[in-house]
């Protein structure tokens, strides 16, 4: 892309997509500008100790893509993920990325690194919000109001079919209603010409 970074694509990209996320799942936090500056105070450790006998508990691609679950906190408004591979002077992500390597390597699952880092940040740890409790009304508002949408403009369409059909049949009503041309009485000369064809044929 000439003159537009990937970084600054992405972070154009996803700050559109961040307001519309807050204005649909009623502005659970207040999101900066596209382009703010990145607090790089922002990082808190999220460290537990290993569990006994721990495996690491998924692959590098499942690591990956639950990262894309958590956001950096450096005010950028992407994900770790993101943030860490398209950002190299971000110093937020790459330590959250850590934390996340050592979560793995100590046996916890997906849902127990989430829960770590919502319990060290809140729930702005979070890409998106957990479905549960009040949240589900943004999960579900976009759905019902994208039904009642549908609904309301089949209405509509109905309604406006329904007139534009009454307004063709009084058109064609009013041109079937309208008088002729009126009869034209015929002439004495006609009338003669007339009696005299009968005569003649009879």
């Amino acid at each position: 892309m000439s003159g537009l970074g990937r970084r600054e694509f992405l972070v154009g990209v996803g700050g559109a997509a961040a307001a519309l996320a807050a204005r649909t799942l009623g502005g659970q936090q207040p999101q900066t500008g596209n382009f703010a500056p990145m607090d790089q105070a922002a990082y808190r450790p999220t460290i537990r100790e290993a569990k006994p006998d721990a495996v690491k508990s998924m692959t590098d691609l499942e690591r990956d893509a639950l990262e894309k679950n958590l956001k950096c906190q450096c005010t950028c408004i992407l994900d770790v993920y993101t943030c860490r591979t398209t950002d190299f002077t971000c110093s937020v992500s790459p330590a959250m990325h850590r934390d996340v390597m050592r979560l793995v390597d100590g046996g916890y699952s997906g849902d127990e690194i989430l829960a770590a880092f919502v319990e060290t940040y809140g729930e702005v740890a979070l890409t998106y919000p957990k479905k549960e409790g009040f949240n589900w009304a943004g999960y579900l508002a976009p759905g019902i109001a994208m039904a009642t949408g549908a609904v309301v403009l089949t209405m509509l369409l109905r309604k406006w079919s329904l007139e534009a059909q009454r307004t063709s049949a009084a058109l064609a009503a009013g041109r079937a209603s309208a008088p002729g041309p009126a009869p034209t009485a015929a002439s004495s000369e006609e009338m003669d010409r007339l009696q005299r064809a009968l005569r003649e044929d009879g």
